[in-house]
């Protein structure tokens, strides 16, 4: 039945609707299509208009995009059809455009249409234009097709929202990506053209769009910091300005994957990269295709997945990180059973610790249904594994851990894995424990230095700490048993406290053997045995030379005996002037070479080695001494060189040998330096060579290292030359700093030597004679002043008056008189006073002075004793006599009554004294010191006295007094006063 229908419509329309019209070309305009409908079809009929209607523009400044929305209609009777929109942006006017873009969509009747355009520029900064036109582009149209009519130009303008403010820049807040390109502007409502833009300070040139805008393209920008970049404009004291919000670039994730610890969760992790640097963080979600579920992510390294009951093993995940510029996936395909990572184990403990074994348990999270687990336990000892076991667990593990050394911290640590699929092992737990002590199972290495005083060994013993690996325990103590084996019951035994590592034991001439035995908590070492003779053994042997090198001292030694059980190479470390810690290695029977090493070793040093031989009773026997350094150095300093023998054409020169620990090197022999000012040649024996300052000498060597004497011959008398002696080793010579000078006597110098020597020796034998006699000749020549307590003439003194007096005292006493002896002899002194006539001044007898009152009616006792100090008057001892005093009956020379007082006596001498002084010829006056008590006389040596002077008992012991001879005046008359007394100045001599 629908057939015949479709048959009958079918001729319907060819009888009707057969004649077509025909279009013709200048009837077809842009925009207009003919179609028609036969049955139902389209088919090419009558034009319609598709020009876009509606179209409005808006403005979104955030993004600074243009939003378009328009609308198409006249679409007849077609539901929907593909169509191109040709879009055109202009700026600032219509006829500027910049932009033009086919849009191609599929449009349906009535529906509005939209499309963004992005604008480089901020849209504030220039007015838009936008226009637009459409073409059918649907296959059921047929060609030629035509663009229709442009729609009208729509404004955009962003500057009228704007306020009156005078600068504006744009655009505000922007976000951009790091590397990308940004356009800034500013907006200037004066017009102004003097104003200046900075990008973080650094001045920055655009270009003007018209009098009030100008533009500013960022190339490239780059990160600065996450409060963004700075860019600001200023002008006419007005500063403006935008932040830029640079984003790094969105890194695709890396490490993506997914693993579960107890089949029911999934956890899937990822490294995000680097931070973009936003304040928003990045998005991640997670997809699963199979089922079609997707989560966010909380965190941005790692996602959680709850696994369903659905028994779902396959899983295809992508992650999805996405931020404001772009987005990043990453897949990955997980089969849930083959991803099993389980939790750590825990409660790992030891249990049953000896010194040997140790057992281990622990427990582990089930999985599922209690699946067995595949855990890994491992024993560390020093921070190496070194065992390591596999054990299946579902809920408790426990294992046997044995061959442990005793004493010894180990760690042991276990992780496991699910056994059906390995994935991963768990996190590591660890647990740490020490087995306990065992007695030490080695000996110690023991070593001996024997001394023998007065005949008797002194041992002392060395021992090396044992290794951790035989000490099994703290070392508390070294037991020293010593037996005598002449007297097999006598034992000594010391206990030695640890650390120390060496004691002293005092022998006797007998044979003894040492044990020496290590103790800690657990018990005893094994003995270590050393055995001792009374008698010294043979220490003379040959010194052997060896040569160091970058491993040590090799060395060799020709076994002596057949039944040595090993041998022993003893040394120093340290110096030879330094204490010796004796350093020995044991070497077996077996071996008769080595190379000894040390860290101490040192170059310029020697060390001395001595190998010894151990024989089956433990006797120790030195085979050889070798010595040697490992690396000779040139002599540090020259020896003191003496010069002797000196005549004027030789001279030798000796030194001593170097103490052997003070040697840098092997001495092999001495260079001989010698400089002559005149620059002779150099003697036969010599060779010129040239020092380090340039200066020329002469060089003589000598090659025999004993030989300590040199003599220098063939020399030049009454020259100077310098001498330098230095030694040589392998390595060079000594320093050439150091040169003495000698200069050699003329030919005739020995004979003055011969002559002035023993003359010298003469003058020092009379001058050490006169030293040891020089008491004697003081006491000849110069004999002391007597000390005036111990004179003899204080026992005279007997003052009724004063009897306590007993010393003299200037102030006390009043001269009597005064004694001037004048010579005739020598020259006067000059003054400018009066002076008297040679007759006046010429003598040839003292003159005296009567310093006492001369009273006619006196009556006093007889004369006075008189008192000479003769070591200050040698011309008055002459005399034989004291008392020089002109005496008459009338006027005695002493009484009882009150004398002048000194002070008034002195001044009215004074007076006198400096009247006369010119008269005194220099040099011919003497001092004469006449006591109270002197008994007057008159008449000189050749003539005595004619009264002999007796004792006066009246007589007071006064003063003494020293006036210059030939100051006084002539002898006094019977009127004679103390007014003509002349006496010494002030200044001179007063007693």
């Amino acid at each position: 039945m629908p057939d015949k229908l479709y048959v009958l419509n079918l001729i319907v329309a060819v009888i009707f609707y057969l004649p077509v019209r025909k279009i013709q070309a200048s009837q077809v305009t842009q925009g207009v299509t003919s179609y028609g409908v036969l049955f139902g079809l389209s088919v090419l009929s009558e034009p319609l208009p598709l020009t876009p209607e509606s179209l409005s523009v808006s403005i979104n400044s955030a993004k600074q995009c243009l939003h378009l929305q328009w609308t198409v209609h006249n679409f007849g009777y077609h539901q929907e059809l593909k169509m191109v929109f040709q879009i055109q942006i202009s700026r600032f006017k219509a006829s500027n455009v910049i932009w033009m873009e086919n849009y191609r969509t599929t449009v349906t009747r009535n529906q509005v249409l939209h499309w963004s355009w992005e604008s480089e520029l901020p849209l504030e900064c220039a007015i838009h234009f936008v226009r637009i036109r459409t073409m059918v582009d649907d296959a059921r149209i047929p060609v030629p097709r035509f663009w229709s009519n442009w729609s009208s130009w729509e404004k955009a303008d962003a500057q009228s929202s704007l306020g009156d403010h005078p600068l504006y820049v744009f655009p505000k807040d922007k976000l951009v990506e790091e590397g990308s390109d940004v356009t800034i502007c500013y907006i200037s409502r004066n017009h102004q053209d003097n104003i200046s833009c900075y990008l973080e300070d650094v001045l920055t040139y655009g270009k003007q769009l018209d009098q009030s805008v100008r533009a500013f393209e960022l190339k490239n920008v780059s990160f600065v910091r996450k409060t963004g970049t700075n860019f600001y404009c200023q002008g006419q004291g007005v500063t403006e300005g935008v932040v830029l919000f640079v984003s790094e670039v969105l890194e695709e994730p890396k490490d993506f994957s997914c693993e579960t610890r107890d089949l029911k969760t999934l956890t899937c992790t990822w490294d995000p990269g680097d931070d973009t640097g936003l304040i928003q963080m990045p998005s991640y979600t997670l997809f699963e295709s199979f089922s079609g579920k997707k989560t966010l992510c909380k965190h941005r390294n790692r996602c959680d997945w709850q696994v369903t009951q659905d028994s779902q093993e396959m899983y295809n995940f992508t992650l999805v990180a996405e931020n404001y510029f772009r987005k990043r996936s990453v897949s990955i395909l997980f089969n849930l059973v083959h991803g099993v990572h389980p939790v750590a184990p825990y409660n790992l403990f030891p249990k049953n610790v000896s010194a040997t074994n140790a057992t281990m348990t622990w427990k582990v999270h089930s999985i599922g249904n209690n699946s067995a687990l595949l855990c890994q336990l491992q024993l560390l000892g020093e921070g190496k594994v070194i065992q390591q076991h596999n054990i299946s667990v579902r809920v408790n593990g426990e294992y046997l851990l044995s061959e442990l050394e005793p004493d010894t911290e180990y760690m042991a640590r276990v992780h496991c894995a699910y056994a059906d699929h390995f994935w991963k092992w768990s996190e590591l737990i660890s647990q740490n424990f020490t087995t306990a002590e065992a007695a030490p199972s080695e000996a110690p290495d023991v070593w001996r230095d024997v001394m023998f005083v007065s005949g008797h060994p002194t041992v002392t013993l060395f021992w090396k700490p044992l290794s951790k690996v035989h000490t099994h325990g703290k070392i508390l103590s070294y037991n020293v048993v010593v037996e005598n084996l002449d007297e097999p019951s006598s034992l000594e035994v010391l206990s030695v406290p640890a650390p120390a590592n060496s004691t002293k034991v005092t022998l006797n001439q007998s044979s003894y053997q040492i044990h020496v035995t290590a103790h800690n908590s657990a018990g005893p070492s094994p003995a270590s045995t050393v055995a001792i003779s009374g008698h010294p053994g043979n220490e003379n042997v040959e010194e052997g030379r060896i040569n160091g090198t970058e491993d040590g001292f090799p060395m060799s030694w020709k076994p002596q005996s057949r039944n040595a059980t090993g041998y022993v190479v003893e040394w120093c470390d340290g110096p030879q002037n330094l204490p010796c810690v004796p350093q020995w290695r044991n070497l077996g029977p077996t071996t008769t070479g080595t190379v000894i090493s040390s860290g101490a070793f040192r170059p310029g040093v020697r060390y001395t080695f001595r190998i010894y031989e151990i024989s089956t009773k433990r006797m120790a026997r030195l085979l050889e001494k070798k010595t040697g350094y490992l690396e000779e150095l040139a002599p540090s300093y020259n020896p003191q060189v003496v010069p002797n023998n000196l005549t004027s054409h030789s001279f030798t020169l000796s030194w001593k040998d170097y103490p052997t620990e003070s040697q840098t090197g092997f001495i092999q022999g001495y260079y001989v330096y010698l400089k002559s000012k005149a620059g002779e040649k150099c003697h036969r024996g010599f060779e010129k060579t040239v020092l380090p300052d340039n200066s020329v000498c002469c060089k003589y060597t000598i090659d025999n290292p004993d030989q300590k004497t040199f003599v220098m011959k063939d020399l030049q008398p009454e020259s100077v030359y310098e001498f330098l002696v230095t030694p040589y080793t392998s390595a060079g010579e000594g320093p050439l700093d150091d040169f003495r000078k000698v200069t050699t006597p003329d030919e005739y110098s020995h004979i003055l030597i011969h002559i002035i020597l023993p003359m010298i020796f003469c003058v020092l034998v009379i001058m050490i004679a006169c030293y040891l006699k020089s008491q004697w000749l003081k006491d000849k020549c110069y004999p002391d002043i007597p000390d005036p307590y111990k004179s003899s003439v204080l026992s005279l003194i007997k003052s009724k008056e004063n009897p306590h007096i007993t010393i003299m005292n200037v102030n006390d006493c009043v001269p009597d008189a005064i004694e001037v002896v004048n010579k005739p002899e020598g020259s006067k002194i000059q003054f400018t006073g009066t002076r008297k006539s040679p007759t006046e001044t010429k003598g040839t007898k003292p003159a005296y002075l009567d310093l006492l009152p001369t009273e006619k009616n006196y009556s006093g006792p007889g004369p006075c004793i008189c008192f000479e100090n003769f070591t200050y008057n040698q011309a008055a001892s002459d005399l034989g006599y004291c008392g020089h005093f002109p005496v008459t009956p009338q006027a005695p020379h002493c009484q009882l009554g009150p004398l002048t007082s000194p002070e008034n006596l002195l001044k009215t001498l004074e007076q006198n004294y400096m009247n006369s002084l010119g008269e005194i010829p220099a040099g011919e006056a003497n001092l004469n010191y006449v006591s109270q008590l002197a008994s007057p006389m008159s008449g000189d040596k050749e003539s005595p006295p004619t009264n002999p002077p007796e004792p006066a008992l009246c007589s007071e012991y006064k003063m003494q007094m020293a006036i210059p001879l030939g100051l006084a005046s002539p002898p006094p008359s019977e009127n004679s006063s103390l007014s003509s007394t002349t006496l010494l100045d002030p200044g001179e001599h007063y007693h």
